[in-house]
């Protein structure tokens, strides 16, 4: 196991100036000493496989714990369905074309973030704040996502909870009066080289297995012995982080922070899974997010707003009193936190480019209540497959039979795309059918056309000018 604890100095990149607020943003505490901690706990590929998002067969009391006692969004979204990239909007408050962090920032693959962008640590830290990182970090570089501590440990040892906890718990001790924000990324419920990792022991951990038969598969999987299997395993990873979010909410109250401290539960992207993680379909980005923050006069309450992951800095920075760059793409939802039905929170953008290097689908997203739009850049390419979906016992089963369906969409449909794809999610909920080319939802096209052009005006989409709107 390998520790790393560095102090690194920030560039102030002119992507993300900032300086402080008088005392208390919206919606957080007010006066010179109050406490105003941050907790952001990143699960790794989970979808709605949850207690609290309606699972019936999943054991996760902790986190059903954590929704009861503050606000379980119903309609969140990350901005991409990616490790790195959805990391990178969550830190940067950028879409993943304005930030640079195309793709995946390990191994061969290398991306990085454009170096005159600013971050949550380098925001934070130079508002007084202590900031840390524990388990994956997986953006880069340094001087951009410049932590003050660094705990890393690896793929294995993020999934040795009761141990991050340990840490955890350190960091709160050592920062003292000083007010903290520590990011936890998880490694579970990843899939690794061999599968979920749930053949290893780790220490303090109860083991949850799952029969296979006991499952709930959804729609997007076909209901096959060899996909009921990874499931399950699947589901083992997802008590086990279970497990590290309690743990770390010990860890809280231990150190007598439970009362100060705003937390953040959410997933990066969707299950590892053909159909869901690296797509713009709902398995890949509609995903669980849970806030408790110690102002809260309700609890226990739903929330409809449809916020992203680019929101998710603004907010952050909302409640820690510090003033948001005004180039930031999204905005704090601590003033609608405690409302279920906030209006004006009703749309979404998304944008994709690489997942491993050799991945190259650029898509961009725009998505609604109603509709989804998105927008195939380079559509003449078969659509590509992470490697670990790829040798999914999952993905290889529907090989080696050459089955024509996946769960209910159809094989063809999912490799091969249009340019366009616009879906009727009123009457296509799991987006199997289509209409771009329907006569019926042409001014419904025009409307998604022109407002994901704007927004990549707006955003400096690098693609916009290779592709134009017909």
């Amino acid at each position: 196991m390998r520790l790393w604890i560095v102090s690194l100095i920030c560039a102030a990149g002119w992507l993300g100036m900032a300086g402080p607020l008088p005392a208390g943003g919206s919606g957080a505490p007010t006066g010179k000493s109050a406490p105003r901690n941050v907790v952001l706990l990143i699960a790794d590929d989970l979808g709605f496989q949850l207690g609290c998002y309606g699972d019936p067969k999943i054991h996760t009391p902790n986190i059903d714990s954590l929704a009861k006692n503050g606000v379980r969004f119903t309609h969140a979204f990350a901005a991409v369905s990616s490790c790195s990239p959805s990391r990178a909007t969550l830190y940067t408050g950028l879409h993943t074309h304005t930030n640079g962090q195309y793709g995946l920032a390990h191994a061969t693959h290398n991306f990085h973030t454009f170096a005159n962008v600013s971050s949550l640590p380098g925001l934070l830290r130079a508002n007084g704040y202590r900031t840390g990182i524990l388990g994956k970090i997986h953006v880069q570089p340094r001087s951009v996502y410049c932590f003050d501590v660094e705990m890393v440990q690896g793929l294995a040892g993020n999934r040795s909870v009761a141990k991050m906890a340990e840490q955890a718990r350190q960091f709160f001790r050592d920062s003292g009066d000083k007010p903290f924000a520590l990011v936890v990324g998880f490694s579970d419920p990843h899939r690794g080289a061999k599968g979920f990792a749930n053949e290893n022991r780790y220490p303090g951990v109860q083991a949850i297995t799952y029969q296979p038969s006991d499952v709930t598969l959804p729609y997007f999987l076909s209901d096959r012995p060899e996909v009921r299997r990874e499931w399950a395993d699947y589901y083992q990873s997802i008590s086990r982080l279970d497990q590290g979010v309690g743990f770390l909410l010990d860890a809280l109250k231990e150190t007598k922070h439970a009362e100060d401290t705003l937390v953040l539960f959410l997933s990066d992207n969707g299950p590892p899974f053909p159909g869901a993680k690296t797509t713009l379909y709902d398995p890949g980005i509609h995903l669980p997010l849970i806030v408790s923050a110690p102002t809260q006069k309700r609890r226990g309450i739903t929330n409809s707003a449809m916020v992203s992951w680019t929101d998710i800095l603004p907010t952050i920075l909302d409640w820690a009193g510090v003033k948001a760059p005004p180039t930031l793409a999204g905005r704090s939802f601590l003033p609608i936190l405690e409302e279920e039905t906030p209006k004006g929170w009703d749309i979404v953008y998304g944008s994709h480019q690489f997942h491993e290097v050799t991945m190259y689908y650029p898509m961009r997203m725009v998505r609604t209540r109603t509709h989804k739009y998105i927008r195939n850049l380079a559509y003449k390419l078969d659509y590509p497959f992470a490697s670990d979906i790829y040798h999914s016992l999952t993905w290889q089963g529907i090989l080696e039979r050459g089955d024509k369906m996946m769960g209910d969409r159809r094989v063809e449909t999912f490799i091969h795309r249009p340019l366009e794809e616009l879906y009727d999610l009123e009457q296509d909920p799991h987006e199997l059918k289509n209409v771009a080319a329907d006569a019926a939802y042409a001014e419904v096209l025009n409307d998604l056309r022109e407002r994901l052009k704007t927004w990549q005006e707006k955003t400096r989409d690098p693609w916009l000018v290779k592709y134009r709107y017909e």
